[in-house]
């Protein structure tokens, strides 16, 4: 992108151009507005939806005495540190509205603004939704299309693992995207509401929802985050009605 087609106000030191004189010499060198562009064209091409845009780190407010929260603010601090020299994705389990996806968020764009690097955003349910919409029985690029970027960019945050209802077709999907990722080195940061082990008589587990064999998978490129606590939104929810 051209400096000069940015809805921002023209750069102070470049003009627009991108190029800044060095002083003292006869030379030029690339505007810091250029990585700025940079970092804003990558947040776009992330898909992270508008309900979450304004998630970050500093924003993730644990609740009072909540050790989990916590804790999973701080190991998404301490990934960010390491970031890039790590080879482990994070797997954030809980029930619904403990912030698993704003955790996700806040890691994703951190990344994308601090280090340029291409991430992706994706509800699995919409992934696949889109897979399926493109298949074409003459021909699959379409399908390919819209693995390629999902496979390819170097942290993809994949939410709600397990949503969709396990059919043979959607875990071997599921499984093509785990395996591909796993074998080219890519981090994958999940969130599913579904526990690792079940607490109540009848509770889904994730390994019910995607497998043994996947699950298995996970735990070589996944580190496991649990967090617990009562629903943020409701919280919030109930805060905000005045009658």
């Amino acid at each position: 992108m051209n400096p000069s087609e940015s809805t921002h106000d023209t750069c102070a030191v470049c003009g627009g151009s991108g190029w800044e004189h060095v002083e003292g010499t006869v030379t030029v060198r690339r505007c810091a507005c250029l990585e700025s562009l940079q970092a804003e064209r990558l947040l776009v091409e992330a898909r992270i939806p508008k309900r979450y845009q304004h998630c970050d780190l500093e924003s993730y407010k644990p609740q009072s005495g909540n050790a989990s929260q916590i804790q999973a603010k701080n190991v998404v601090g301490k990934f960010l540190g390491k970031y890039p020299s790590i080879d482990v994705g994070l797997l954030f389990i809980g029930n619904c509205g403990v912030g698993k996806t704003h955790l996700a968020v806040a890691l994703l764009k951190q990344i994308i603004l601090e280090k340029k690097d291409r991430g992706l955003f994706f509800d699995f349910r919409d992934l696949l939704r889109e897979i399926q919409n493109s298949w074409n029985p003459v021909s699959q690029s379409s399908e390919l299309e819209v693995l390629r970027p999902v496979l390819s960019a170097e942290v993809v945050v994949l939410d709600e693992l397990g949503a969709n209802k396990p059919t043979d077709w959607v875990r071997d999907t599921i499984g093509h995207i785990i395996n591909c990722r796993y074998n080219d080195k890519k981090l994958t940061v999940f969130t599913s509401n579904y526990p690792d082990t079940s607490e109540r008589p009848g509770e889904e587990t994730l390994t019910d929802r995607i497998g043994a064999r996947l699950r298995s998978r996970m735990y070589e490129m996944c580190k496991v985050v649990e967090i617990r606590g009562e629903d943020f939104r409701k919280v919030i929810k109930q805060a905000n009605y005045r009658f």
